[in-house]
């Protein structure tokens, strides 16, 4: 029987910088999805254990049932004006891409803009759209017009369904870079995002930072013991770019679902043989039979696609680009997924074989069981 844990990394003080494909050093997007977790993850996973170690849990990752998968990351909030104790923690979700049950279509002009402005929706909130009483006409719908004309007020807003953007700050530092043959300069902004936090005593507490969730397929307390002593040693060394300044250091809290939030445990319990499942990781599978059994029609499905590429961190060189549904999006049954084998050309000899080793990006699915309206 398989096990469930939620993460929390916290970052402290500590800034982040995440990049993605086509956003500049300016930018930096505010969560790490689960490829890019997955990746740094096993990557620590090999400097504490070696080279045959990670390839046998490789390995494991590509039969069927791999040993674990992990959600992309998302934002958690503990409120300031809130009393501090673990309940009182705001676990954001995406939203799926479909409408829940009960939501008007054709009543929705004075609050659709709010609705479709709301990219991800605290747990309660995503339990009872899409898990329980659906969308409630009269109240919600009320509660996002007010939203529309700038009087928030009810549930909605007391979930802190529209406070996702104070649980951290985006900010730019101005770098110099110098040219070390020709001492020519060039200056330029990083983006950097910091989450929430307050001063503790002598210590720092993270008021905000990021969270996942983990599908460990059995027991193996060894293994488990070995993914988390390699979590931690990312977490020395940071997760993301600018490392090299500081970013991306955190702490990791592994919880049990009731303890993080006692209704955790019913958001990942399985619904009626009827139920549809959203995405809260990345998704990858070359199968075509697998992917026309998810994508029926566009009233069954409703989908993102993204490419996913970056640098091959000891060569200098672009891993192979692949394309991934991403979090939210929603199919009629569930995904699974698998890891793509994204080695450069450059690193393949011509007999098929490897100059170093073969690289992977993880597209192996974790999803939630949701209703939706068809």
């Amino acid at each position: 029987m398989g096990k469930w844990q939620l993460v929390k990394l916290n970052f402290g003080r500590s800034s982040v910088h995440f990049g993605e494909l086509g956003i500049g050093m300016e930018e930096s997007k505010e969560r790490v999805r689960s490829d890019t977790l997955f990746s740094a993850w096993v990557s620590n996973y090999a400097r504490l254990f070696g080279k045959e170690s990670v390839e046998e849990l490789l390995e494991k990752f590509r039969q069927p049932k791999p040993p674990m998968r992990i959600s992309s990351t998302f934002i958690y909030h503990e409120p300031k004006n809130k009393t501090s104790t673990k309940n009182d923690t705001i676990f954001y979700l995406p939203k799926p891409l479909k409408f829940p049950p009960n939501y008007q279509q054709d009543d929705d002009l004075k609050f659709f803009k709010t609705y479709k402005s709301l990219n991800y929706l605290p747990l309660d909130v995503w339990h009872i759209w899409y898990q329980s009483e659906g969308f409630k006409q009269g109240e919600d719908d009320k509660e996002l017009t007010d939203k529309t004309n700038g009087n928030a007020t009810g549930k909605l807003k007391q979930a802190g369904t529209f406070d996702y953007g104070e649980a951290f700050k985006h900010h730019k530092l101005p770098k110099v870079a110098i040219d070390r043959t020709t001492r020519a300069t060039n200056f330029y902004h990083t983006g950097y995002v910091q989450f929430d936090w307050e001063q503790n005593g002598s210590s720092i507490k993270s008021l905000s930072g990021l969270y996942f969730l983990v599908y460990f397929e059995d027991n193996n307390e060894q293994l488990i013991a070995e993914l988390k002593a390699a979590l931690d040693l990312l977490g020395e060394q940071g997760i993301g770019g600018e490392r090299s300044s500081g970013a991306g250091l955190f702490q990791a809290d592994w919880l049990e679902l009731k303890d993080a939030s006692p209704l955790w445990e019913n958001v990942v319990k399985p619904l009626d043989d009827n139920a549809y499942h959203c995405l809260i990781s990345l998704f990858w599978d070359d199968d075509e039979s697998i992917l026309k059994r998810l994508i029926i029609d566009n009233s069954h499905s409703n989908y993102e696609v993204q490419e996913r590429g970056g640098w091959f961190s000891d060569g200098n060189i672009r891993r192979q680009m692949v394309r991934m549904f991403v979090e939210g999006s929603v199919f009629p049954i569930e995904p699974q997924g698998k890891l793509a084998n994204v080695t450069p050309s450059e690193l393949i000899n011509e007999d098929g074989s490897y100059k170093t080793h073969a690289i992977y990006r993880s597209g192996i699915a974790l999803s939630l069981p949701i209703k939706v309206q068809i």
